[in-house]
């Protein structure tokens, strides 16, 4: 148990590093915002430079910190805690230790959302986040589970950049800033649900019996909805299954060899819970 915590906090603590790294060395010299109270607070930051940003973002997320105790517990607030000090306090170290250069633009903001990405999706892994929208996104996320979290999370973070771009005055450096949030986003999605992504097929075939045996053989889960045509009015099941992405092809070439005249949909399933797949957390991400 005491191993299990230890590695937890090594992991938000590298995901501190990459967070502080980003900022400091992509976001903070090209003039970029990666939204979020990050993003409130270059803008606070900017009207009065003597109040540093690492200790903005850090008073900017207590009263989220406050309704996150509720909702997912004391080990959660403690964690997030950890790594909101500890980023915000790593902002201020690296940028007090060295000013990065500007880049690229374009390269900055992509190798910045990169970055960016992969501290937020190491951190909400452990079911840690370093406050801002991304707690806001988990507190909204229950009420809208058809979106991923990294789309709730975009959707928050563009608001930020909208403002960010009316406070600046800097409609170029706000739609760079736009990339780098896209990109942010699709790497947390990555690293989240990376292992519980997948395709959701359907199937209507005369030859369903032989085709759910031919599915089953290959280790896969099958299960049969009762389906009525509307045209003909007579019974037309209809298989389901969940497919991981490596098996897309193996499925569509078993169903096209059973029977080239099914019916058959695939679509994407951003998240797969069960056998074979994810857990379920009651309180995670998931």
């Amino acid at each position: 148990m005491k191993r299990e915590v230890l590695k937890t906090y090594a992991v938000i603590t590298l995901g501190c590093a990459l967070y502080a790294l980003a900022f400091d060395w992509f976001y903070a010299p090209n003039d970029l915002t990666c939204g979020g109270f990050t993003g409130v607070a270059q803008i606070i930051h900017f009207f009065a430079p003597s109040l540093p940003v690492g200790v903005l973002i850090l008073a900017l997320n207590v009263p989220l910190y406050l309704l996150g105790l509720r909702r997912f517990g004391l080990g959660f607030l403690a964690k997030s805690l950890y790594a909101t000090a500890l980023s915000s306090v790593l902002v201020d170290a690296i940028a007090a230790l060295h000013t990065f250069s500007p880049l690229d633009p374009l390269l900055a903001c992509l190798y910045g959302g990169v970055l960016l990405g992969a501290s937020g999706g190491v951190m909400m892994r452990e079911e840690a986040t370093t406050g801002g929208t991304e707690l806001a996104s988990w507190l909204v996320k229950p009420h809208v589970p058809q979106l991923s979290l990294g789309s709730v999370l975009l959707g928050l973070d563009l608001a930020v950049i909208f403002c960010y771009a009316a406070a600046f005055g800097n409609l170029n450096n706000a739609l760079y800033g736009g990339v780098a949030l896209f990109v942010t986003t699709k790497v947390i999605d990555l690293l989240v649900y990376g292992g519980n992504t997948g395709k959701l097929t359907f199937i209507v075939s005369e030859r369903q019996e032989e085709l759910a045996e031919r599915l089953l053989e290959l280790g896969m889960g099958v299960t049969r909805l009762d389906g009525t045509g509307a045209f003909t009015k007579s019974a037309r099941p209809v298989l389901l299954c969940a497919v991981r992405r490596r098996e897309i092809v193996l499925v569509r070439r078993t169903v096209k060899e059973t029977d080239p005249d099914a019916f058959f949909i695939m679509c994407d399933a951003s998240e797969v819970l069960g056998e074979g797949f994810g857990e379920y957390k009651p309180n995670g991400v998931q």
